[in-house]
């Protein structure tokens, strides 16, 4: 396993970003591992390498290179305070659809000039990520060949924001995992969004786990050990009936 510490240039500045890639010379895949709104952490470093260990070029993004490289929380993180929820509307208010777009775009100029990689690709998204993921494939139809979104907060809402109106740019696989009680993607949400997605035609699947909003990320007491390796088989199986 090969990791580095990368640079990527964007419409507003410079990302941070590591990449994880198996050892040799490939070409592989590349996927595009977006962390959820917390930001990378050690967590996301031991997924993302997880995933390349299958045979995939993973680009891990700092999604909050516009604000900081980090630390992103240098507070206890509590998002019943009022001060960790502050910290997150400044990391995250840059980030609105035109900039995840741009963002997105860039991320896979980058993948797509490296020799390693062979020019399919997929991308993953987390929580506020998980727009990012939509917005992925929508901004980059004719690359990304599938995308995933896992307690997805906000893929439904009644504006021309949300990110369900980019479905008919999409031409991916998609695959979505909600969790239960999500304030950030409550059932009613869900069901408006799954009925966009039959009417958007594509291939999709989207479930509901028996699981807390976060349930994916080892090291919080959200994380549900036997969801989160359903998870990861599902997203496995993606990436593998499509990107290879």
């Amino acid at each position: 396993m090969r990791e580095e510490k990368v640079e990527i240039k964007t419409a507003d500045g410079k990302a941070d970003a590591f990449v994880y890639a198996p050892d040799g010379q490939g070409p592989w895949p590349a996927v595009l591992y977006y962390p959820d709104g917390i930001g990378i952490r050690p967590a996301f470093h031991q997924m993302a390498q997880r995933l390349a260990a299958e045979g995939y070029v993973v680009l891990l993004p700092n999604i909050y290179y516009r604000t900081t490289t980090g630390p992103f929380f240098d507070i206890p993180l509590d998002f019943n305070d009022p001060k960790t929820r502050q910290r997150f509307v400044e990391l995250s208010g840059p980030l609105i659809p035109e900039a995840m777009e741009r963002d997105a775009l860039s991320y896979l100029e980058y993948l797509g000039q490296r020799s390693d990689v062979n020019g399919r690709m997929g991308v993953v998204g987390y929580c506020l990520t998980g727009r990012m993921a939509m917005r992925t494939a929508a901004a980059a139809p004719d690359r990304i060949l599938a995308a995933a979104a896992f307690h997805g907060g906000g893929l439904y809402a009644e504006d021309n924001t949300s990110p369900h109106v980019a479905l008919p740019h999409i031409k991916a696989r998609l695959l979505f995992g909600h969790a239960e009680n999500d304030n950030s993607m409550p059932a009613d949400a869900i069901a408006k969004f799954e009925a966009v997605l039959k009417e958007w035609g594509g291939v999709f699947e989207s479930e509901t786990y028996p699981a807390k909003h976060g349930w994916c990320v080892p090291g919080s007491e959200i994380y549900d050990e036997a969801q989160a390796e359903k998870h990861y088989a599902k997203l496995k199986a993606l990436f593998a009936e499509t990107l290879r």
